[in-house]
């Protein structure tokens, strides 16, 4: 007898709807969930610090490392008293949704602490995953995001692969898996600081230095 597949099919318009109900349930009993993204499968959760420390655990992430988190619209943003000011905004304007993560000031008593990065502000993407944003937007607040892998193992580019890595967690109701199919191998995000006067490139990605500086002349950083 074949055993029953570990992920749940999040490739259609029919499977996305039929699986965002318990997906959603699921984001609210404080679980870790992994699903595509447009750049390789992340592992996220409710923006809270129980949903936080679970996916901690799971990722057995040191401290130091913060998870950026997802959002599929403005007002997410806003209502998380994240402030997207100046060159942020013309960058924000420009590049979201899209493979542009901004770290930015506010998220006082919003969002964890544990999600603060050195900087001292939130990583924030707003998703240009058709099938994620249809699910963020479904379920009305960010989700956190790292990507899916364990230390030194590439992250994954197709839901198998996390099942393989992460088999007793699903097995356990810990961690719920969309399969969204196989990624196209892309770069990363390109992740701006912008808690400073001027914005600095600090991991370069998919979009480049050249590019960000049509929209903000002064951005720090080649690439």
């Amino acid at each position: 007898m074949t055993a029953p597949p570990l992920a749940v099919p999040f490739w259609s318009p029919a499977e996305i709807q039929h699986a965002i109900p318990a997906t959603i349930a699921h984001l609210h009993a404080r679980h870790v969930l992994a699903y595509p993204t447009e750049t390789v499968y992340g592992f996220g959760g409710a923006v809270d610090d129980q949903s936080v420390a679970a996916l901690v655990q799971l990722k057995s992430r040191p401290p130091g490392k913060p998870f950026l988190i997802l959002v599929a619209s403005s007002d997410m943003v806003s209502r998380y008293d994240l402030r997207l000011t100046g060159y942020a905004a013309r960058l924000a304007a420009r590049h979201w949704p899209g493979p542009l993560t901004l770290v930015l000031p506010g998220g006082d008593r919003r969002v964890p602490d544990r999600l603060r990065g050195p900087e001292g502000g939130i990583a924030v993407r707003w998703t240009s995953h058709p099938s994620l944003a249809r699910l963020l937007l479904a379920y009305g607040d960010p989700i956190t995001s790292t990507s899916a892998n364990r230390p030194g193992v590439p992250p994954a580019m197709r839901s198998r692969e996390i099942e393989q890595q992460w088999a007793d967690a699903i097995g356990r109701g810990a961690l719920r898996v969309l399969d969204g199919g196989r990624l196209t191998p892309s770069a990363p995000s390109t992740v701006v600081d912008c808690m400073g006067r001027r914005p600095r490139v600090i991991r370069p990605g998919a979009i480049s230095s050249a590019t960000l500086r049509e929209s903000v002349l002064d951005i720090i950083g080649d690439q």
